[in-house]
Order: C-alpha cells, then sequence, then structure tokens
C-alpha cells in the first residue's frame, strides 16, 4: 500500500464549495480515519454507529443531541466525541454550520441498521 499524496486542505474553501447540508465530503485520510467536512442545517435522523464519532465545529454552533442525556451545544472550535453505541442527532437551528469529523472509513452516515433508530 502506498501512502497518499501530502497537500494542504483549504478547510474554507471546501466549506464554501459545500451547498446542500448533510452531505459531507471527504477531506483527508490519516491513520485510517477519514476527516470529513459537512455542512449543518436543520436536523438530522437520529442514530447510532458502533464506533466513537468525533464532531468538531468549524463554523457557526449547532447541537449534538443525545438520547437519554443533555444535549451537547458547540461552536467554532468545540469539540465532542459521542460513544460507540450512543443515539444522537446533529440540529443546527440558527442557520448553516461547518463541522469535522473523524470517522473509520466503514463508519455509515444513518447509523448501523441493528442499532434503534431513534425517538
Amino acid at each position: 500500500m502506498t501512502a497518499p499524496e501530502a497537500r494542504v486542505v483549504s478547510i474554507g474553501a471546501a466549506a464554501k464549495a459545500i451547498t446542500a447540508p448533510w452531505k459531507p465530503v471527504d477531506l483527508a485520510l490519516a491513520n485510517e480515519a477519514i476527516v470529513r467536512l459537512a455542512r449543518f442545517e436543520g436536523s438530522f435522523p437520529w442514530h447510532a454507529h458502533d464506533e466513537d464519532e468525533l464532531f468538531l465545529c468549524w463554523s457557526g454552533e449547532f447541537t449534538i443531541e443525545l438520547d437519554g442525556r443533555p444535549g451537547v451545544e458547540l461552536a467554532a472550535g468545540d469539540l465532542f466525541v459521542v460513544p460507540a453505541g450512543v443515539r444522537h442527532h446533529p440540529v443546527a437551528e440558527r442557520g448553516p454550520a461547518y463541522g469535522l469529523l473523524l470517522e473509520r472509513p466503514e463508519t455509515l452516515q444513518y447509523g448501523n441498521p441493528h442499532r434503534a433508530s431513534g425517538p
């Protein structure tokens, strides 16, 4: 296996290019994890993953609502990890926000089918 080509990624330029919410784009691969960028706007469906999911708010603000736990509000520069198996859904009510996600390549955007899909 050859190493991926080293390159600079402009997160700002990538964010400007995203026009539809909840359609993440892959920015980089590091240590078998993918760094993704997504536009958050409105509410994403409840779901859970078999692996942890890291959210880093790049701009704007959004909430990660958690099943049975208080929601977590994120603003630019804030980071939160949803533990594996925890049902959650991101919500961006105050306009678009952009978030970086660190995920395994096998992470399914809408969660794993054997997990409950939410309230």
